[in-house]
C-alpha cells in the first residue's frame, strides 16, 4: 500500500478547524489519516483540552431516582426523562445490563425497576411485569451487593441488620494493624467513609407512596438473614468477618444508647476526612458513587439542604447529568486529562507539527494540571519524592495515579510549547514521581502501592469486587513503553523487575490480561507496544506467541472485537463484534512486530479505512473501557476517534521505516 505524506507546512499554515480532507485520488490510508485529524482538532475546547462522554448503564440514573424520593426533593418533569432514558435500556427479557449485549444484572435490574415505580409508572405495565419476571429469576434482592442493599435501607425497603456494618473507627485502625483503611483501594476509601457515617446514623426514610419491593424476594426476606449469618465450625476467613460484622452491629446498638468510647471520635474524624476531600476536588474523589454518599452523609450529619456543603456537594453531581428534551443520562466523572492526553499523542504521532497552535495550547493546559499536592498516595508510598502527576478529571487533587501520568509524559515529550524548560521540568519531576510507585513484584497499579491484600476481599462489605488495587501488565507496560521512548536502559534494575512481571502475567495461550481496558485485546496490545518501545528483540518467543494470539483471534472482517464477558469467564476472549478502539489496539499490537507486510495487518488496516465515517470519525456501540471488571463498565466516546489514528499513524510509520513515539520534541 502507498502513501503519500502530509507537508508539515501545510498543517501548520491550515485554519485550526479546516483540514480538509485531501482530494479522492489520495492514497486511501493518507487520505483517512486527514479527515480524523481534521475532527479531532474540530472536537478540542476552546479552553485547550479534549473530553469524550463516559457512557454507563442505567444505575446512576437510578440510583438519583431513589436519591431523590429519599430527599423528598422530586421533580417531576426530570423524571419524566429518566423514565423514558431506563425504558430505553430495558432488554427484551425484562431486564437491564450493564454492558450493551451483555445479560440482564440483578442490581442493575432491581434498581431499574425500583426506580420506575418511584417514578409512578404502574406495576401492571407490560414492562414492568417483564422486569419483576426477570429480577426474580436473578434471585430477587437478596443476590444484590452491599451498597445496593444500602440504599434500600436508606428507604426502609430492607432493616439495617441486612447491610454488612460499615465502622467509622475503620479510620482509627493504625497502619501497623495489617488490615487498615489505607491498605483499601483509592475508591474504596472514598466510598466507604461517607457509607460508614450514613451506617451510624441509619436514616431511613420510609417511601410515603406504597412503594415497596416485597415482590422480589422469592425465597422470602429471612434469605436476606442468611447472608450475613456466620456458621458454627466454619473456620473460614470469610466467616471469621460473618462473625466480626456481628461485633460490630452489637457495638453500633451500644453506640446509639450512648455506650460507644470511640464512636464520636471517630465519626468526627470521618466528616472531617470527607470534608478535607472535597477541596480540590469536582467532590469526592470526583466520582459518582462517593459523591453521592457524600452529598446522603452530609443531610444524615444534620447539615441543611441550604448549607454550602450541602449545594455544592448536590451542583457537582448535577454538572455529570446529559439532560436532553426526552431524556437524562449521567456520566460516572469526566475524563479531560485522559483524552486530551491520548488525543495529543495520536494528533502529533500522525503528523500534526508541534507548534500547531491546537498542540501547544493543549501542552500547556495539561502542565497546569499538573499536581504538586502530596495527597491520599503517601500512606502507601511515604518516599521522599517531590509531589507530581496527574488526575483522570478535571480535579481531584487528592488523587492523581501513575496511569494518567504515563500517558501525560506521553503526550507532553513530544509537545515543547513556549516554555520548554518548564515542559522539561515537569516531566522529569513526573517520571520520578511514578517510578516510586513500583509494586514489590515489578508491576505498577493505578493509584496505590502495593494494595493487594487479599484478605480485604472477604470482608462482607467488598461484593463491588473493587477493595483492591492491583498492579497489572497494562499499566506496567505503558510505563515501560515510556522509558524506552526515554532511552532507559533496558538493565536498569527498575525495568529489569518490570519485564519480569510482564512476562509472569502472559496467559499460556500468549495473551495478556487487560485490566483497565476490554480485555485480552488491550492488555496484549499494550504488552507488545511497550517491548518494542524498550527495543527487546521482538522475535523472542514470548513476544512471538502474544503477537500469533493476535493473528488467531482476527475476526473474518478484518477488524478484532471483545465484550466485557471476558472477565466473567476468559473463554470468550476476543469474541465480540469488531470495534475501531479494539481494532486499533490489535494493529498496534501487530505493528510492534515490525512486519508492515503481515497479511492480517494489512486487513486491519483496510478494516479500519473502510469503516471510517466521511466526517472523519468511526462508530462504536460496545464498550471498551473497564470500570470496576465484572461490576462496572465504561464506554469512552473518545476512544472510537482516537485510538484508530494512532494505529493508522504508527502503521504508516512503519512502512515509512520509521518507529512509534520517536517524535520527542
Amino acid at each position: 500500500m502507498s502513501v503519500t505524506s502530509v507537508p508539515a507546512a501545510a498543517l501548520s499554515a491550515a485554519p485550526a478547524d479546516s483540514l480538509a480532507p485531501k482530494a479522492k485520488s489520495a492514497a486511501p490510508l493518507e487520505e483517512a489519516i486527514t479527515r480524523s485529524q481534521a475532527f479531532l482538532l474540530s472536537e478540542q475546547k476552546p479552553e485547550g483540552y479534549w473530553v469524550g462522554e463516559l457512557m454507563v448503564d442505567v444505575t446512576l440514573v437510578a440510583d438519583m431516582v431513589a436519591f431523590y424520593h429519599w430527599w423528598g426533593k422530586i421533580d417531576r418533569e426530570w423524571e419524566r426523562k429518566a423514565v423514558n432514558h431506563m425504558f430505553g435500556k430495558q432488554l427484551p427479557d425484562g431486564g437491564w445490563n450493564i454492558y450493551p449485549n451483555g445479560p440482564a444484572e440483578v442490581n442493575a435490574t432491581i434498581k431499574a425497576y425500583l426506580a420506575l415505580k418511584l417514578c409512578g409508572v404502574a406495576v401492571t405495565d407490560p414492562r414492568m411485569l417483564k422486569a419483576r419476571e426477570m429480577a426474580d429469576a436473578l434471585g430477587g434482592v437478596p443476590r444484590m451487593n452491599t451498597f445496593s442493599k444500602l440504599y434500600l435501607a436508606l428507604l426502609g425497603l430492607v432493616k439495617w441488620g441486612h447491610v454488612p456494618t460499615i465502622p467509622c473507627e475503620v479510620l482509627l485502625i493504625g497502619k501497623w494493624f495489617h488490615v487498615n483503611f489505607w491498605e483499601m483501594s483509592n475508591w474504596s476509601r472514598a466510598m466507604l467513609i461517607p457509607l460508614a457515617i450514613i451506617n451510624h446514623f441509619r436514616p431511613t426514610r420510609p417511601l410515603q407512596n406504597g412503594v415497596n419491593l416485597d415482590e422480589l424476594f422469592p425465597n422470602g426476606k429471612l434469605e436476606l438473614d442468611e447472608a450475613l449469618r456466620p456458621r458454627y465450625f466454619d473456620f473460614s476467613i470469610r466467616n471469621m468477618f460473618l462473625w466480626l460484622d456481628r461485633l460490630h452491629k452489637l457495638a453500633e446498638w451500644f453506640s446509639r444508647k450512648g455506650f460507644h468510647p470511640f464512636r464520636q471520635t471517630a465519626l468526627k474524624r470521618a466528616e472531617t476526612w470527607m470534608l478535607d476531600r472535597f477541596e480540590g476536588s469536582d467532590g469526592l474523589a470526583a466520582i459518582f458513587p462517593a459523591m453521592l454518599n457524600a452529598l446522603i452523609a452530609l443531610i444524615a450529619l444534620g447539615y441543611p439542604d441550604d448549607h454550602p456543603q450541602v449545594i455544592r456537594a448536590h451542583r457537582e453531581l448535577l454538572k455529570l447529568m446529559h439532560i436532553e428534551p426526552d431524556s437524562v443520562r449521567i456520566e460516572p466523572c469526566f475524563s479531560p486529562v485522559w483524552d486530551t492526553a491520548i488525543v495529543q499523542i495520536c494528533l502529533r504521532e500522525s503528523g500534526v507539527p508541534h507548534d500547531h497552535p491546537k498542540i501547544k495550547k493543549a501542552g500547556t493546559w495539561l502542565m497546569d494540571k499538573e499536581i504538586r499536592f502530596r495527597g491520599d498516595w503517601i500512606h502507601k508510598n511515604p518516599a521522599n519524592v517531590e509531589a507530581s502527576g496527574w488526575v483522570f478529571e478535571f480535579a481531584n487533587k487528592w488523587n492523581p495515579d501513575v496511569d494518567d501520568t504515563a500517558m501525560v509524559i506521553l503526550a507532553l515529550r513530544q509537545v515543547p510549547t513556549d516554555d520548554r524548560r518548564r515542559r522539561d521540568e515537569c516531566c522529569a519531576r513526573a517520571i520520578k514521581w511514578m517510578m516510586t510507585f513500583q509494586c514489590r513484584d515489578g508491576g505498577w497499579a493505578a493509584f496505590d502501592k502495593d494494595c493487594t491484600k487479599s484478605i480485604l476481599e472477604k470482608v462482607p462489605f467488598a461484593d463491588h469486587n473493587a477493595m483492591l488495587d492491583p498492579e497489572c501488565a497494562d499499566i506496567t507496560a505503558r510505563i515501560l513503553e515510556l522509558l524506552g521512548y526515554e532511552g532507559w536502559d533496558v538493565r536498569h534494575p527498575q525495568i529489569v523487575d518490570a519485564i519480569d512481571y510482564v512476562r509472569r502475567q502472559q496467559e499460556p495461550d500468549g495473551s495478556w490480561y487487560g485490566r483497565w481496558g476490554v480485555n485480552y485485546i488491550y492488555g496484549t496490545w499494550q504488552v507488545l507496544r511497550g517491548m518494542k518501545a524498550l527495543q527487546l528483540d521482538m522475535q523472542e518467543p514470548w513476544l512471538q506467541r502474544g503477537a500469533e494470539w493476535l493473528r488467531q483471534v482476527q475476526r473474518p472482517d478484518g477488524g478484532w472485537g471483545e465484550r466485557c464477558n471476558t472477565y466473567d469467564d476468559p473463554v470468550f476472549k476476543a469474541q465480540g463484534p469488531s470495534t475501531p478502539s479494539q481494532t486499533a489496539w490489535a494493529i498496534m499490537g501487530l505493528c510492534a512486530m515490525g512486519d508492515a507486510h503481515d497479511p492480517g495487518l494489512q486487513r486491519g488496516i483496510e478494516w479500519l479505512v473502510k469503516n471510517q465515517n466521511e466526517d472523519g470519525s468511526w462508530t462504536e456501540d460496545e464498550i471498551t473501557g473497564t470500570g470496576f471488571p465484572k461490576v462496572f463498565y465504561l464506554k469512552y466516546d473518545m476512544y472510537r476517534n482516537s485510538w484508530p489514528l494512532l494505529a493508522l499513524s504508527t502503521y504508516r510509520k512503519l512502512l515509512r521505516g520509521g518507529a512509534a513515539g520517536d517524535g520527542n520534541v
